[in-house]
């Protein structure tokens, strides 16, 4: 941490939610989970231009009821924040200007695995998620070409049920008919 934080860091006991609105901006993902502070470096060129891109195809044909962003946080609880790559929410929540998102606020959330997330983003978070009942849930991997793996939650168990795994385009017929080429959300000289 830097010396920004003074004397009030680390929080007595467990971080919380609100802590994380007290950290000053370092380029670093803050996150929590169950009250412990996770901090991951600034994404790679790679990562950000496939959120970038794929936040951009998602716009084009979303339903003028929900909103596409990147980036932004999602409170599953007091104790527990993640910061998914993309997400899709509704526009009414987005409409205020949010630093960050309650989970029924939210349709979908995509995690594009990096090197130091692996874990996390396959197991983790994913887990979560689905545990505060946000409907969709896709991960993206690159480590040999990019895959795309859509997942739709099961609302009786509370875990998410792999519909596709795509390696030409996204096309899937929830949560609204998306047709995207990979071509479009793979990034130039790769």
């Amino acid at each position: 941490m830097t010396a920004a934080l003074h004397d009030d860091y680390p929080p007595p006991g467990k971080w919380t939610a609100d802590d994380l609105d007290r950290l000053p901006d370092d380029g670093r993902r803050h996150e929590l989970l169950d009250g412990n502070l996770i901090m991951s470096p600034s994404p790679t060129r790679l990562h950000q231009s496939i959120a970038l891109m794929l936040g951009a195809a998602l716009q084009e044909s979303c339903p003028a009821d929900l909103d596409v962003t990147q980036g932004v946080e999602v409170r599953l609880s007091r104790t527990r924040a993640f910061i998914p790559d993309v997400l899709v929410t509704e526009l009414d929540a987005a409409s205020r200007n949010p630093s960050h998102y309650r989970p029924h606020e939210v349709m979908l959330v995509v995690e594009i695995v990096s090197e130091g997330s692996r874990s996390i983003d396959r197991v983790l978070k994913p887990a979560l998620y689905a545990e505060a009942d946000i409907p969709y849930f896709w991960r993206i991997e690159t480590e040999s070409g990019s895959v795309v793996h859509a997942h739709k939650l099961d609302p009786a168990k509370r875990v998410y049920v792999e519909q596709a795994r795509m390696t030409d385009g996204i096309l899937v017929p929830e949560p609204w008919e998306i047709d995207i080429p990979l071509s479009r959300i793979t990034p130039r000289s790769r």
